[in-house]
């Protein structure tokens, strides 16, 4: 069998784009062998993809909690450790909780997402990747791998398609 080839079909609107990508499929191409790129993000909806997972809220959420947990030590573990005993006042301060238990929740909240959505782009990138300059430019490309012998019959369909440009992709160093 023969290795795979990546190729790109450019498209100036959607809907094309849309019926290309419901061409490949009915071709047999798997959905882990198609990519979309887009200077406007599309829903996953929109393409007939799957549902993307993510995992930035999963690890949003454990950084509010240990941010809730770091305010919680610093605001009654500071007294427990350090006791000093002021006249009428309690020694456990308990509406501070409320100001400094916002703040360092919300600061493991946006340092944890920011880190987890750093790592979830694949930034950086350290090996060749796909990159298409009409996509700047507004156009949508269909990113997909076929088999040798599926090459000829599936460009010829992105073209039916009015794909703008049909080419084998190369993969640059950024």
């Amino acid at each position: 069998m023969s290795e795979p080839i990546k190729i790109s079909a450019l498209f100036s609107d959607i809907e094309p784009a849309t019926a290309a990508i419901e061409k490949l499929h009915e071709s047999g191409i798997d959905d882990d062998k198609i990519e979309v790129i887009s200077g406007i993000p599309f829903s996953e909806q929109v393409l007939g993809r799957p549902k993307v997972t993510s995992f930035v809220p999963k690890l949003a959420l454990g950084g509010a909690i240990a941010g809730m947990v770091i305010a919680i030590l610093m605001v009654f573990g500071t007294p427990a450790l350090f006791p000093l005993i002021t006249g009428g006042q309690p020694l456990f301060p308990y509406p501070a909780l409320i100001i400094v238990g916002f703040e360092m929740t919300m600061l493991g909240l946006m340092g944890i997402a920011f880190l987890g959505v750093f790592l979830a782009s694949r930034f950086p990138a350290y090996e060749a990747v796909d990159y298409i300059q009409e996509v700047s430019d507004g156009k949508i490309a269909v990113l997909f791998q076929c088999p040798d012998d599926q090459q000829a019959p599936l460009e010829n369909a992105m073209k039916e398609l009015k794909a703008e440009s049909v080419k084998p992709v190369e993969a640059i160093n950024l």
